[in-house]
């Protein structure tokens, strides 16, 4: 396997750590009754419990681009050194973004973002030539 199939397996196990960490914060903010039932009148996260969700949601944008550009890397047989690093750079840019996100380190957390978003970009650069 591929160093960016790879980083994007460990993308999407992050992914479900966050969606594990965001349902345990916002069950504790809402209660499990409302949790569990059919949620008809919505609620509105605050705190640590919003945050996850909104890291979350971002991640899942986030993620979307950087499948594509491993997808076009790994299909296009243009995997080099540098799309390989730029593959583990997204990974530890958006292992930061969560505790950035959660703890509300500003500007920490759109340095961050800029970070893996620049680095899918490159991949997606490198992918064309």
């Amino acid at each position: 396997m591929t160093a960016e199939l790879t980083a994007l397996a460990l993308a999407g196990l992050l992914q479900v750590a966050q969606f594990l960490l965001y349902s345990i914060l916002a069950n504790r903010q809402v209660g499990s009754r409302y949790a569990l039932g059919p949620r008809d009148e919505p609620r509105q996260l605050t705190g640590y419990a919003g945050r996850a969700q909104r890291a979350l949601n971002n991640h899942f944008e986030g993620l979307i681009l950087f499948t594509l550009a491993v997808v076009v890397v790994t299909l296009g047989g243009q995997s080099t050194a540098l799309t390989a690093a730029c593959a583990w750079v997204y990974l530890a840019a958006r292992l930061l973004y969560v505790p950035a996100y959660l703890f509300g380190l500003s500007p920490w957390r759109s340095a961050v973002w800029t970070v893996g978003l620049a680095a899918t970009v490159l991949m997606l650069l490198a992918a064309l030539t």
